[in-house]
């Protein structure tokens, strides 16, 4: 048998000559025994045909003389084993002396091999179709039960749905009818606003009839000379004044406005211009009487009005809340402390100092603070009184002083009063 034949040999028959000739080399003298193969001497037969196997067909095809000496071997010591019963050995021992039917017993193991591949792949597809039948039968009951599930599930769902329908058809209507009211609101929103320019515009041209009495003034003052100077200097203050008051009023104004815009967004009605017993000459309202804060919480609701001017005793808090600080630092960490509370509140915020033994103002004021220090002569308190009474009817005006005095003043004028503590309580919350 060439090599090509020893090449194409079945598994069984190539398995069944690495056994015979691993108990061979084992019984072999050593002179017999091939040098490549004598190292698999030492281990047991078994051991030799699983890990040698290759070695020894190897040699088997390769060495006449290690095949002669492994047939002559199997003739003195196996031949009485009738080899015939088992056609892998018949067929083995055939390959191995070179027999005339080893073609014929090899092709019977070939046959007997692929027959049992085939039951093999036989078995296993058998076993496959078993298995995806019993799939088929169980997809096929899930299928039966989500069908069953379905249409029970069909008439609630068909009932949601007409649901749905309604909802979204009341929901429509809703929309509709609020759309109306969005039409509606825009056109007074539009009223409003025709109105509200009317007003500005005689606002603006009362001011300049003010700015042009203020020029005729101003004139006659110059042509008045040096005599007329401090009368020139009264004019520009009131003027300022008028300007500052005008400008507030346009903020009220403003404010008003986009209250009553709010008021309209949300569907809710709002008073207009003036009413006829607001327009009777002859009176006038009187500041109402304004409520006491005593607690940091009310100061900060108050703080939350709009345009709220917040005015502070300045050595009255700062020698409340921090008496073991020079002068200097007392002003500075209150102005900074005030610098901080308008940035988050957004309120005015005025501090008056007494003027006197005071060299210099703070090398740098806060943004929203105005530090003032009273003249000569002048007391820090005839300063609050004087800016308290400055401010518009209506404006929301707050005064920190811990003096009696200067509070029953300032309560009397429509101010709020409070307490140094009150504010420093709620300089410290930060």
């Amino acid at each position: 048998m060439g090599d090509q034949g020893w090449a194409a040999l079945p598994e069984p028959v190539r398995v069944r000559l690495a056994e015979i000739a691993s108990v061979a080399v084992g019984e072999l003298p050593p002179s017999d025994v091939p040098s490549a193969l004598r190292r698999l001497a030492r281990f047991t037969p078994g051991k030799r045909a699983r890990l040698g196997a290759r070695a020894l067909l190897g040699e088997l095809r390769e060495s006449s003389a290690f095949r002669s000496a492994v047939v002559a071997w199997w003739t003195e010591h196996r031949a009485g084993d009738e080899p015939g019963t088992d056609r892998v050995t018949a067929a083995a021992v055939a390959v191995l002396t070179g027999a005339e039917d080893a073609t014929e017993l090899v092709a019977s193991v070939a046959e007997r091999v692929d027959v049992g591949a085939l039951r093999a792949e036989r078995d296993a597809a058998l076993a496959r179709v078993d298995k995806l039948t019993a799939e088929l039968e169980r997809l096929r009951a899930e299928l039966a039960e989500a069908r069953s599930g379905a249409r029970q599930v069909v008439p609630e769902m068909e009932r949601e749905l007409e649901k749905l329908r309604r909802r979204i058809r009341e929901q429509g209507m809703r929309v509709r009818a609020a759309e109306d009211r969005t039409r509606a609101a825009e056109s007074e929103l539009a009223e409003l606003r025709r109105t509200s320019a009317e007003e500005l515009a005689v606002a603006v041209s009362e001011r300049d009839r003010a700015r042009e009495r203020a020029n005729a003034e101003r004139a006659r003052a110059a042509r008045a000379g040096e005599q007329a100077s401090g009368a020139r200097a009264a004019a520009r203050e009131a003027r300022k004044a008028d300007e500052a008051r005008l400008e507030l009023l346009l903020d009220t104004l403003a404010g008003a406005v986009a209250g009553i815009r709010g008021e309209l967004a949300l569907g809710g009605g709002g008073r207009g211009g003036p009413r006829p017993a607001d327009l009777v000459r002859g009176a006038r309202p009187l500041r109402p009487e304004a409520a006491r804060v005593s607690d940091p919480s009310g100061l900060d609701r108050l703080l939350a009005l709009p345009s709220v001017h917040l005015i502070v005793d300045g050595y009255n808090v700062s020698k409340t809340g921090y008496p073991e600080l020079t002068l200097f630092d007392q002003r500075t960490r209150l102005v900074g402390a005030l610098g901080a509370l308008a940035a988050r509140t957004g309120a005015e915020i005025t501090v008056v100092f007494d003027g006197a033994a005071v060299a210099g103002g703070p090398s740098r004021q806060p943004r929203g603070v105005r530090v003032l220090f009273s003249d000569p002569g002048v007391t820090a308190d005839d300063v609050i009184r004087e800016l308290v009474g400055s401010e518009p009817f209506g404006r929301p005006v707050l005064v920190v002083s811990s003096d009696r005095a200067v509070a029953e003043s300032v309560h009397r004028g429509g101010a709020h009063p409070l307490a140094s503590s009150v504010l420093l309580d709620l300089l410290s919350r930060g």
